[in-house]
């Protein structure tokens, strides 16, 4: 019986032919049947895949197998056996989009000035010990919507551009001289970011070791967590105990939810939040912004030939 499983790494070091690395990893993962998504850049590799257990555990060995990612922290988690679609393997300029690709430098050791890591076992102490630390979410809104480390500053951030330009217009100076502790999904996206702050000023650095997933599966429920993981794949979302509540609000009835739905209109790329009641009920289809957007107004039929000409009036805005 196949047990599906997906793993989630990276490591930063310096990679001098990026493009080899993609077609090794390529090979590798496709002779393998996983699916999911790499990426390799000159500064290292961020991956996750899924596929059988033991295809996985494959792809983990082998991978390590290259000195560059030996060390990296492997993390496994159960999947559904349909997590991804297709398997994606691409070079890029950067492993996390922040538009700063020649402010990042790399060397054996990883990001060059990123911020110190604090264990997931000693968050609550540091906390304790320094009541002006701050937890600074490393993610886009969309995840920290349905969950996010108790009383933490949530940028407002579609993208990682998004919030590299936040701190460079000066949203969050006024932490500049707070102990900064800043987290995401699994650690990846704190490399930089704590790097970035760093380089503009931040005094006192921190980046959760492991990231969400890792004090994830320390603390459940029972530490400083609240609600759901959003994930990059078909699972959309994790929960770390049973029975644990999402922060989500579903956009038409307001029940808790951590369910994303796609915005039916065509042109939108947006995802709102809709819980399975109101998704069976066939209630809200569109996402805010394209329900309260106002409507073109809609093309005049064709007259008769022998009707007089239209005079042309402007639609209301």
């Amino acid at each position: 019986m196949s047990v599906p499983k997906i793993v989630l790494f990276y490591a930063f070091a310096p990679l001098p032919d990026p493009e080899a690395v993609r077609l090794w990893q390529r090979a590798l993962a496709s002779s393998l049947g996983l699916g999911g998504r790499i990426i390799v850049a000159a500064h290292g590799i961020n991956a996750t895949v899924g596929g059988d257990v033991a295809a996985v555990k494959a792809y983990v060995k082998q991978t390590r197998q290259y000195p560059a990612f030996a060390d990296a922290d492997y993390k496994l988690s159960d999947g559904a056996g349909d997590d991804f679609p297709r398997l994606s393997v691409r070079v890029r300029p950067e492993l996390v989009t922040f538009g700063a690709p020649d402010e990042v430098r790399v060397d054996e050791h990883g990001v060059v000035g990123g911020g110190r890591r604090v264990a997931p076992e000693d968050l609550a102490g540091l906390l304790a010990e320094r009541p002006d630390a701050v937890m600074f979410d490393g993610r886009n809104t969309m995840e920290a919507r349905i969950g996010r480390f108790r009383g933490a500053v949530v940028p407002r951030a579609e993208t990682t551009r998004d919030l590299l330009a936040e701190l460079d217009a000066g949203a969050f100076d006024h932490l500049k001289d707070r102990p900064v502790i800043t987290y995401c999904t699994g650690g990846v996206r704190c490399e930089v970011l704590s790097a970035l702050m760093r380089r503009r000023g931040f005094a006192e650095v921190y980046q959760l070791d492991g990231g969400i997933v890792r004090y994830g599966e320390a603390f459940g429920s029972d530490g400083l967590w609240d609600g759901s993981l959003y994930v990059f794949d078909r699972r959309m979302h994790v929960e770390f105990a049973p029975g644990a509540h999402s922060l989500g609000r579903c956009g038409a009835c307001g029940e808790p939810t951590a369910d994303y739905a796609n915005c039916s209109d065509p042109a939108c790329r947006r995802m709102f939040l809709r819980c399975p009641a109101c998704t069976a009920a066939g209630r809200l289809r569109e996402c805010g912004q394209c329900t309260a957007a106002p409507r073109a107004a809609a093309p005049l039929a064709p007259r008769p030939p022998t009707a007089e000409p239209l005079t042309a009036e402007r639609s209301p805005s």
